[in-house]
């Protein structure tokens, strides 16, 4: 093995632990190093060495590349969606690049009839059921044809909204947790599809119980997965939508574009837009 495939192999292998730690991770280190060096006991012993491990993992996260060619997929909702945490706003379009989530967009659908309300309205204190929300129980489709590395739909349940104020200051202590935890505690239930050419689609967030694919099958663009959820890092009901490099840890993002059944290009919507799919 040649010196650049070995350094290359290496950083890997960090990679692999970098997908497992957030920000959050870097705060509570943080905090504990900060405590230490005030004089509030000896936790910061090893602290100091665990924040700089922490942030020098954080610098060799595996990053998207914005230069790569989009790959097209199908939009993997049908209806009118809007965009959220879009990278046809910002990249990284979540603010990070760990979990591969350079490129990743959020899909929260907007009410078919008027009376249903607006699912964006804050509240100061407000935990809804996830059953309120336009988005929960929708069906979310396949946006690549290939076939199923991940479907996990068992293990986390679809728990009360996290949109009020309150709820939002709760989410970011559970935020902290579930990162802590690593990739699956973030993504909650969700269905990874090996598209070849180390492409991988991960569709998250989603119903539990609901998986109409299991590990193994092929399956086409445009067939039922599973449903919309709230499982996972998520305050209400929608649809998390990324491409990959590989299926799990050490992943980079991969950029991609929507394009309908028939080919034609939609582009990616930036923040607020709407995307109308009836097909997928």
């Amino acid at each position: 093995m040649t010196a650049p495939a070995r350094r290359e192999s290496i950083l890997r292998v960090l990679a692999r632990f970098a997908s497992r730690i957030s920000l959050p991770a870097v705060w509570i280190t943080g905090l504990a190093l900060v405590t230490a060096v005030a004089g509030f006991g000896p936790p910061g012993y090893l602290a100091g060495p665990l924040f700089a491990g922490c942030v020098v993992l954080l610098f060799i996260a595996p990053r998207g590349d914005s230069e790569a060619a989009p790959v097209p997929v199908g939009v993997p909702v049908a209806g009118t969606w809007r965009a959220l945490n879009s990278p046809g706003t910002k990249i990284p379009s979540h603010g990070v690049h760990d979990y591969a989530q350079t490129f990743a967009i959020d899909l929260v659908r907007i009410a078919d009839e008027p009376e249903q309300g607006s699912s964006r309205r804050i509240r100061i204190v407000s935990f809804r059921k996830p059953r309120e929300y336009p988005a929960f129980g929708a069906a979310v489709i396949a946006p690549v044809s290939g076939r199923v590395v991940v479907a996990r739909d068992r293990w986390d349940r679809d728990h009360r909204s996290r949109d009020s104020i309150a709820g939002l200051a709760y989410f970011m202590i559970e935020n902290i947790v579930r990162s802590l935890l690593g990739r699956s505690r973030v993504l909650g239930n969700h269905i990874v599809i090996d598209a070849g050419n180390s492409v991988y689609a991960v569709v998250a967030h989603l119903r539990r119980n609901s998986a109409g694919v299991q590990f193994g099958q092929y399956v086409r663009r445009g067939e039922f997965l599973a449903e919309c959820g709230n499982s996972g890092n998520s305050t209400e009901p929608h649809v998390h939508f990324q491409l990959q490099d590989r299926p799990g840890a050490g992943a980079a993002g991969i950029p991609f574009r929507f394009e309908s059944a028939d080919g034609s290009d939609i582009g990616v919507p930036a923040n607020g837009e709407t995307i109308v799919s009836r097909t997928g």
